[in-house]
């Protein structure tokens, strides 16, 4: 249940009452004795679905837009008047204006904004750097990344320019700050005692997963837009509901910083190309849901402009989702071609292993090492594979043996293959 709390000016008392009696919803009434601006208080409960009706019929009769109306959450009503008012309107939206209040209270000052993002990529770079999603998560807690994006979205549909403004600028330059924060600490990291020697990010799990996304990551995204509109509307699991889209931004923004700072353009390709898709794709969900939700401008003149302007967000909005997903399609292919090379590849030389055993061969393949990277599948890169081969003393291999290597595994790969044979003579002791 929702109070709403006129403050009546005066010479307007009989305007909101009989506003009030019209649309059947009880009230009381709190004269004012002294000679102030407002001559009474009315109090009106009604349930959430009757707050957004109850207001714009107070505007369409002419209440002075000067005086304050108050809108608060009931914890708790005893009265069985209100199974009457809650069967009369019934759903679960709530008004205009408490989406407006709450997307603006979920869009945190600058300093607060900013200083929770900065600490934030900072654990969540050390997680990324230690390969820990525990640490990874327990940083999205703390990520203020849903406020601006909703903040966006309810500012477009009802028509609050300010609002939208504010939210695209901290979405904006918070992602910003996120990579330089991660490419400050990646460079202020690298070289030190904290990482091994020759220490390489891409092949981190963490940080792999963050620059081989698929096309299955948009989901993560989509859902997390779609979610953040239901929490928002319905004032539940806005906690959950941020961790979500701190996870779909915050990793890859740090990834892309590392990559800054370890001078690897790949990685900052793929994991920029994951965090803008998944930043507009957010948008767009959280824009249309809303609209589809039924929140209009209150003025109804503004109707037409706003719908206007959200086609046309919209439109720009799936061109450049679009345009990324052809970028993600390639990464999606790229890093399927080139884990098909190294599962053949592997196959293959257990199936190679088998027949030596056969045949009663001590020959063994043992070890392998493959070289073929994402940007290889576009530029004709040859994947180079190294085959450990392990061989008992005095046995000798014919002229052509890694020849016969190369074969066998580009028959298995089906791609051209540069292959390099070690051999080790291996002694057992009985």
């Amino acid at each position: 249940m929702r109070l709403v709390q006129v403050f009546v000016p005066r010479d307007e008392l009989d305007l909101v009452i009989e506003t009030a009696e019209e649309a059947g919803v009880d009230y009381t009434v709190s004269r004012d004795t002294d000679r102030g601006e407002f001559e009474a208080l009315v109090s009106i409960p009604v349930p959430p679905p009757a707050v957004e009706p109850l207001l714009e019929a107070l505007r369409a009769a002419g209440l002075d837009e000067r005086s304050y109306t108050v809108v608060t959450a009931a914890e708790t009503i005893v009265s069985k008047r209100t199974d009457e008012l809650t069967g009369r309107f019934s759903g679960t939206r709530i008004s205009r204006e408490e989406l407006r209040a709450r997307a603006a209270d979920l869009a945190p000052a600058a300093s607060t904004y900013f200083g929770l993002l900065i600490v934030s990529t900072t654990i969540a770079t050390a997680g990324l750097l230690l390969d820990s999603a525990a640490t990874i998560i327990g940083a999205m807690v703390v990520a203020p990344l849903m406020g601006p994006a909703l903040a966006a979205s309810v500012g477009v549909i009802v028509d609050d320019e300010s609002l939208a403004t504010r939210g695209i600028a901290l979405q904006v330059i918070g992602l910003a700050a996120a990579v330089l924060t991660a490419a400050v600490m990646g460079w202020a990291l690298r070289g030190t005692v904290l990482l091994p020697p020759g220490f390489d990010i891409t092949t981190v799990p963490q940080i792999r997963e963050r620059i081989t996304p698929d096309f299955l990551a948009l989901f993560l995204a989509l859902g997390s837009g779609v979610a953040a509109v239901i929490s928002l509307t319905r004032n539940v699991g806005s906690v959950l509901v941020g961790v979500a889209i701190a996870v779909a931004l915050v990793p890859p923004a740090a990834t892309a910083g590392l990559g800054i700072a370890w001078g690897d353009p790949p990685v900052v390709l793929t994991a920029g190309t994951l965090v803008l898709i998944n930043m507009l794709s957010i948008n767009l969900t959280a824009l249309l849901l809303l609209w589809l939700s039924g929140y209009r401008p209150e003025r109804t003149e503004s109707v037409e402009r706003v719908y206007g302007r959200l086609r046309s967000r919209v439109a720009v909005l799936l061109v450049a989702i679009v345009i990324l997903s052809v970028v993600l399609g390639g990464i999606t292919y790229g890093t399927y071609r080139t884990a098909t090379v190294e599962h053949d590849v592997k196959t293959e030389l257990e199936t190679m292993n088998e027949a030596e055993l056969a045949a009663g061969s001590e020959l063994q393949f043992r070890e392998t090492a493959i070289d073929y990277e994402l940007i290889d599948v576009y530029t004709g890169g040859r994947p180079t594979v190294t085959v450990h081969v392990d061989r008992p003393p005095g046995e000798g291999l014919p002229d052509d043996f890694a020849d016969d290597v190369r074969d066998r595994l580009e028959s298995a790969a089906g791609v051209d293959l540069e292959v390099i044979v070690e051999l080790a003579t291996t002694l057992r002791s009985g």
